[in-house]
């Protein structure tokens, strides 16, 4: 989903960034799929799906018998994300572009996924309790999302605490919460939901694609920054200068923030 406040570029170079961003996640995102329990015939909803990544792997879990819906209100990004879906011949993963706050509830699904969507959103109390009409009785809502105070490189950079106090802002100005992550578990709790679940993961590296997604970030939310007037392009471009430098650097540590994961069951 791209709302007016989503402080990240969309399009093919937002595209691109979430490809990276889903290689690196992919087994963290793996592993909590494999802890809920995805099983063949399901029918299971994308909300914010982005490049369709999750949507993907999804359907390929589900199998035939099964069905993968993506949304997102990214037209561009749904295009892409159909294309990889028939590169992969997944006939029953869908792509639609609608945004889940105006969709109204059938309770088709059995299991109702989110990444790095709430944390966008001024109203995300209100977006799980509108995306658990979306459930069937005993379905499972599955969320990601970012604590971006737990967030670091090591050694300690002064380019990486300016792009951290730059994303904060950024994402604060638009209406978001960029810590988001440790309320995930009283949000589905707040909106009924029964036997809810934690777990923490970070992605964190010497090398690899996982130390690239500081820089991609920082170009990414330069368009708000520059909007925002928080900082100039000038001290923009000196910061992914700097971002990049640390990723090629194969002594030093970066990756991705803090990421909660939280999963629960719609009861009666």
């Amino acid at each position: 989903m791209k709302p007016a406040h989503y402080v990240i570029r969309g399009g093919e170079q937002g595209f691109e960034r979430l490809r990276v961003l889903a290689r690196v996640m992919q087994p963290v995102t793996e592993s909590l799929l494999d802890r809920v329990g995805v099983a063949k015939g399901m029918s299971c909803l994308d909300v914010g799906c982005g490049g369709g990544q999750v949507t993907c792997e999804l359907a390929r879990r589900v199998g035939p018998e099964g069905k993968a819906l993506g949304l997102d209100i990214d037209e561009t990004k749904l295009s892409l994300a159909r294309y990889e879906a028939g590169k992969r011949g997944l006939t029953n993963a869908e792509f639609r572009k609608t945004d889940i706050r105006a969709a109204g509830g059938n309770q088709d699904y059995d299991l109702l996924y989110s990444r790095f969507l709430l944390t966008h959103l001024n109203d995300p109390g209100r977006v799980v309790d509108h995306m658990r009409t979306h459930l069937r009785l005993g379905g499972v809502m599955v969320l990601e999302d970012i604590d971006f105070s737990g967030y670091f490189t090591y050694p300690p950079s002064p380019s990486f605490r300016r792009y951290h106090q730059l994303y904060t802002a950024a994402v604060r100005r638009r209406g978001g919460d960029p810590d988001i992550g440790p309320r995930l578990p009283m949000l589905l709790a707040a909106a009924g939901f029964e036997s809810v679940q934690i777990h923490i993961a970070q992605p964190m590296g010497f090398q690899g694609e996982v130390k690239l997604i500081n820089p991609i970030t920082m170009e990414n939310i330069a368009d708000v920054v520059l909007d925002e007037g928080l900082a100039s392009q000038g001290e923009i471009d000196y910061i992914v200068r700097q971002l990049y430098e640390i990723a090629d650097m194969p002594n030093t540590i970066a990756g991705m923030p803090r990421v909660v994961q939280a999963w629960g069951y719609r009861g009666a």
